[in-house]
């Protein structure tokens, strides 16, 4: 990939982007003897502090008036410089999603810490004579360091059970040297032909077209659309490997941190070494030596969550997103972006080709396909000659569970007999903690969170109710604070905690494990219980979303959904599409390797289209029904959609800003304005919320529309605030 000439600067004056809250860039003067060009990292002074930016443009034509008030750049960092495909992907997200284009840079930076070389880090190696006064301590230190091998101070105190005054002592006596420690070598490349796979015919056709695809050295977008078990992963590593033999550098989202645990155990045995890693659980050291490997192009293949995207990769030659449709891939924060999609933008920017993979996709991205868009690879049928999981439903009208439980007659003598035969099943309930509601039952208190506009979670592990939006939790009491009765408190619904609780009782001697991010303290621990259930060591695992995502479990063969209906009533255009995929990767946990798996769906709406679809494993007729029902009421991909939320600290007030700003909308009769509305989350951390919708065809610039609007509109003090969700994936 070829790169427009880096020229200096000739006017003396260059245009900063700097990582704040604004949209432009700030002028500084260039320090004599030093060259700079755009893309090129520097500190600058903003205000009282020293800031990290990039230099975004040269300044051609200052304004004479503030050059003797310009202040000069502090320093240009010893870092590669941004490349300009990079930063025309900042202009064109930052313009997409009217987020300022310092928030969106300031990804690209790896939030601004620790850039530039790694600091020197001091080791310890044993060069002297033993002390004379030898303690039991000493003694263990100096009989590790015996080997003459330098070690840094931390690790040599951990690996001999002493403390840093041990060792500290042990210099000062001359016993030990402090020297610089040599730099971490570069992990080796992936060798694309560490094991050659052996695929299936349906299997070697796709992993054909997928190194076409990565052959072509050009723009492509293409679907991997395969069911869960044909193998999605090992097809699209032939991209990688082609890739690799080119001496590019291969970028590979994935919705969850949970799920890289598998996969790169899975990329070891086909490469031979694991690829990078980059998500927020990294220590800011590590994250400063990949970030500085990704930019020089000693990272082969990095393997991230949805920040990775704006990483300053030296040579990116294919971006593949695994899981598309996963609704994990929006930010929500900061500045609002879809992964998925703009990670189709880079591709295009860069002029490089790019993979969505997924047994679901996205309807957006089925779209595409149909019309040409996106090259469709298709694997239809499981690896191995698996076949797809028989599914039911279960009619809770008919055959539901007694009073107090949750769990149907019909499933619990399914799992009776899984359990029997030395399977595994899965109970899958979207719900986390015990029970949903806590009320009295003696005056109907209900408790909810004081802050936000939300009942309040049983946690019975944790002995706590617990919000789901702010974080809010208070001990579970043992009396009404209302009417002060005593063992009045009844849980209402189940949580997967509750369901535990049921599942014990139902079967006795069972191993059960229950999966809950909630209950993850960190990614190792996460790691350790995915391992535990692919060892079988768990008979029952009962788990929320966190089970659907990826993992690959030998020994389960059956998968009960406990509330099928739970996504479908919630008024968002997206709660069909969502539930057939949640359901459909569950349900697809099972029988992946030996046996024949089967599913139940209990439901109270078995005529829906979505339980239609899944008990008679018509795919096509699902994507149908909701295609028609997006083109007829123009909801996104056939049109677009963008949210307004204005919230403040007073509901008054909140609301009539609200309403100001939807009276200066500009009267286009192409695009509608709906609200401001209550949103339907009316309250969270103690912050009232309204919304305004804005709708239009697909074929309108709704982002220049909505820019000369808020230009006009009254701007936002004090306590109020207002974000712009463009493509909003959630309607909370």
């Amino acid at each position: 990939m070829s790169s427009a000439p880096r020229t200096p600067s000739s006017s003396g004056i260059v245009d900063v982007l700097v990582p704040v809250a604004l949209d432009h860039a700030y002028s500084y003067k260039v320090p004599r003897g030093v060259e700079l060009a755009p893309g090129d990292v520097v500190t600058v002074p903003l205000g009282p502090r020293q800031v990290i930016g990039v230099v975004w443009a040269e300044n051609a034509n200052p304004d004479p008036r503030l050059h003797n008030r310009l202040k000069e750049v502090s320093e240009k960092l010893d870092v590669p410089s941004l490349k300009p495909e990079l930063r025309q992907l900042v202009d064109w997200v930052a313009n997409y999603t009217l987020s300022p284009r310092g928030m969106v840079m300031r990804m690209t930076l790896r939030m601004g810490e620790h850039l530039g070389p790694e600091r020197v880090r001091l080791g310890v190696r044993l060069v002297g004579e033993v002390p004379k006064r030898m303690t039991p301590a000493r003694a263990r230190l100096v009989e590790l360091l015996s080997d003459g091998l330098l070690r840094a101070k931390s690790d040599a105190a951990k690996e001999a059970g002493v403390s840093g005054g041990v060792v500290d002592g042990l210099v000062d006596e001359g016993t030990l040297a402090i020297e610089v420690m040599p730099p971490p070598l570069p992990p080796p490349p992936p060798d694309p032909a560490f094991v050659e796979p052996d695929f299936s015919p349906a299997q070697a056709v796709a992993a054909t077209a997928m190194r076409k695809l990565a052959s072509s050295g050009a723009f492509q977008a293409a679907l991997l659309d395969g069911v869960t078990g044909s193998g999605k992963t090992e097809v699209y590593f032939e991209a990688v490997s082609e890739i690799i033999r080119r001496g590019e550098q291969v970028l590979i989202l994935m919705p969850e941190i949970a799920l890289t645990g598998q996969f790169l155990e899975r990329f070891a045995k086909r490469f031979g070494v694991r690829p990078m890693e980059w998500h927020s659980e990294l220590t800011p050291r590590t994250r400063a030596r990949n970030w500085a490997a990704i930019a020089n192009g000693t990272a082969h293949v990095v393997v991230g969550a949805r920040s990775a995207l704006f990483l300053p990769y030296a040579k990116l030659g294919l971006i593949i997103v695994d899981e598309e449709h996963d609704q994990a891939y929006k930010q929500d924060e900061g500045a609002h972006y879809h992964a998925r999609d703009m990670a189709v933008v880079r591709a295009s920017i860069a002029k490089i080709p790019v993979v969505l993979a997924s047994g679901t996709p996205s309807v957006e991205s089925e779209v595409n396909a149909r019309k040409g868009r996106y090259q469709r690879i298709a694997l239809p049928s499981r690896f191995g000659g698996q076949h797809m999981p028989h599914i039911e439903a279960i009619d809770l009208r008919r055959e539901g569970p007694s009073r107090g439980r949750f769990i149907a007659p019909r499933l619990a003598e399914k799992i009776v007999q899984a359990i029997q035969r030395e399977e595994q099943a899965l109970l899958f309930l979207n719900r986390r903690g015990y029970a949903p509601l806590t009320l009295c039952r003696g005056c109907g208190h209900r408790f909810a969170c004081t802050i936000c506009d939300a009942w309040l979670v049983d946690h019975r592990f944790r002995q706590r109710l617990v919000c789901h939006h702010c974080g809010f939790s208070e001990p579970r009491p043992h009396k009404c604070p209302h009417c002060g009765a005593e063992e009045s408190l009844a849980a209402i619904g189940p949580g997967v905690e509750r369901l535990q609780e049921e599942a014990a009782d139902l079967f006795p001697g069972a191993r059960t494990m229950v999966l809950s991010s909630d209950l993850i303290t960190s990614v190792e621990s996460m790691r350790a219980e995915l391992n535990e259930i692919a060892e079988g060591r768990v008979d029952v695992i009962i788990g929320t979303q966190l089970v659907a995502k990826g993992h690959n479990f030998p020994r389960l063969n059956l998968v009960g959904v406990i509330d099928a209906d739970l996504g479908l009533g919630n008024g968002d255009p997206r709660a069909a599409e969502r539930t057939f995929q949640m359901l459909n990767q569950v349900i697809g946990r099972a029988g992946r390797e030996q046996g024949r798996g089967v599913g139940y769906l209990q439901t109270h709406q078995p005529e829906h289209p979505v339980m239609k679809a899944l008990v008679a494993n018509d795919r096509e007729a699902f994507y149908d029904n909701e295609i028609e029902s997006r083109e007829r009421a123009m909801y996104p991909p056939f049109g677009r959609l963008v949210a307004l939320i204005v919230s403040g600290g007073d509901r008054p007030m909140t609301e009539g800003f609200a309403r100001k700003i939807a009276a200066t909308a500009p009267i286009d009769e192409r695009i509608l304005v709906l609200g401001p509305a209550e949103a339907p989350l009316a309250v969270i951390k103690g912050r009232y919320r309204f919304r305004l919708l804005v709708k239009s065809a697909r074929n309108v610039d709704l982002s220049a529309y909505l820019r000369d609007w808020l230009a006009h509109a009254p701007k936002a003090t004090g306590n109020l605030k207002l974000e712009v969700d463009v493509d909003p994936q959630s309607f909370l």
